[in-house]
């Protein structure tokens, strides 16, 4: 299908795959207007611990997720939601 958006807009390819449910911390990261290094300077951590964290890969300490929660303007649970599991 032939692009029909104007010279000089920015346009997003939506015919890919869906992506997996957007990470809270990617969201609110990204309204800050922060990058991933940013953020992770801010918490004292790396942009690749950032970047697993946002993935889902890693799962940090309390501090560290209260660190980046108060960086954000959230709270950790928001942040870093639970499966709903009986107990």
């Amino acid at each position: 299908m032939p692009n029909t958006a104007p010279p000089g807009s920015v346009t997003h390819d939506t015919s890919g795959p869906p992506e997996r449910s957007a990470s809270p911390i990617r969201a609110l990261r990204r309204a800050a207007g922060l990058t991933q290094g940013e953020l992770g300077k801010h918490v004292g951590v790396t942009r690749q611990t950032i970047a697993a964290m946002e993935k889902g890969d890693y799962a940090p300490s309390v501090y560290l997720a209260l660190r980046i929660s108060r960086c954000l303007g959230s709270t950790v649970e928001a942040l870093f939601p639970l499966d709903k599991e009986p107990l």
